[in-house]
Parts: structure tokens; C-alpha cells; sequence
């Protein structure tokens, strides 16, 4: 990326966290078109929920995928919970079990726990209850807390 290209994407991230999304669209959307997977994400989100453009969730998914592709962890994670609850995508227990474990060892915390859950409450995916611990363990909780 460019000089240009870095303050766009700095501000288009400022206005993101202060909630402006019409003015971040306009500075983000052109990065990510370029393939720069933050701007990706944060489109992706600003699609998915309807921020300040309108929402069209397989958009946002497909947007998502592309950063998710890239290595970006909170892509990943997003893309997981989307395809977890069939937000934009259909419904893929095993998918998003894949993608939550790349979040995972992006360093995401919450791809962990999300896992353990799924597992221990069978949610997404066949009840495993070890399973689920040790996805516990991975986030750095004690099992016992959340079962």
C-alpha cells in the first residue's frame, strides 16, 4: 500500500470505532476492492449488519471470506460464527469449526471459547463434552466454569 492508501485506511478505521460508517464505507471500500484484508473485514461487518449501507448479508460473508483467506484472524472468527448460525451462508457446522480453529491460532481467545461451547452444548455441531474442555483449556478457562 501507498502512503495515500495507509491514511485512508487509518481514517476509514477511525471512523469505523467512532460509528461513522458512511464516511468509513467511503474511505475502507476502495481498500478492500485492492484485496486489503482489513478493510475487507470491516466492510464485511459494515454489510452484514447494515452500517451505514444497506445490509446483504451473502455479500458480506463472501467479503468476509476473501479477508478470512488472507490469514486475518477476526475474519476467520466472524466467517465461523456466520457460517455457525447461517448468517449469509448456509449453515456448516464443520466449516465453521474450521475457521474458528484458524481464529484460534490467529491468537483469538473467543474462537477458543466459542468452540468450547459449541462442543459442550452441542451447538453447530455433535455434543462432545471432552471435546468441549479442551477448547476450554485452549482459551485458558477452567472447564468447570462453563458446564
Amino acid at each position: 500500500m501507498n502512503d495515500e492508501d495507509n491514511v485512508n485506511l487509518a481514517s476509514g478505521i477511525a471512523a469505523f470505532e467512532a460509528k461513522e460508517f458512511r464516511r468509513a464505507w467511503q474511505l475502507l471500500q476502495p481498500l478492500a476492492d485492492t484485496g486489503v484484508a482489513d478493510a475487507q473485514y470491516r466492510c464485511a461487518i459494515m454489510k452484514q449488519n447494515g452500517l451505514g449501507v444497506i445490509a446483504r448479508p451473502a455479500e458480506a460473508a463472501a467479503m468476509m471470506a476473501d479477508a478470512a483467506a488472507q490469514g486475518y484472524g477476526l475474519a476467520q472468527h466472524s466467517l465461523g460464527i456466520m457460517y455457525l448460525f447461517g448468517e449469509g451462508v448456509e449453515k456448516n457446522g464443520d466449516e465453521a469449526v474450521r475457521l474458528l480453529e484458524l481464529a484460534g491460532d490467529a491468537g483469538l481467545q473467543g474462537a477458543w471459547t466459542t468452540l468450547g461451547m459449541m462442543f459442550t452444548d452441542g451447538e453447530g455441531v455433535e455434543q462432545n463434552i471432552e471435546r468441549g474442555h479442551d477448547y476450554y483449556r485452549r482459551a485458558g478457562f477452567d472447564p468447570t466454569e462453563f458446564t
